[in-house]
């Protein structure tokens, strides 16, 4: 499961990346910013639940 998540924050960095790198796919920098902070909180909290 850890992995999924870590693949996931992956590919939304590479997304992020991309966004910004191409102007008109500012939007997908935006999606892949938010996406990477949800993928993150929850890898966190799964985390966190896991060492109980």
């Amino acid at each position: 499961m850890l992995a999924l998540l870590g693949l996931l924050l992956i590919v939304w960095l590479v997304l992020v990346i991309l966004g910004f790198v191409v102007k008109g796919l500012f939007w997908l920098a935006i999606i892949g910013i938010v996406l990477f902070l949800v993928t993150g909180g929850y890898g966190a909290a799964k985390r966190s639940t896991l060492r109980k």
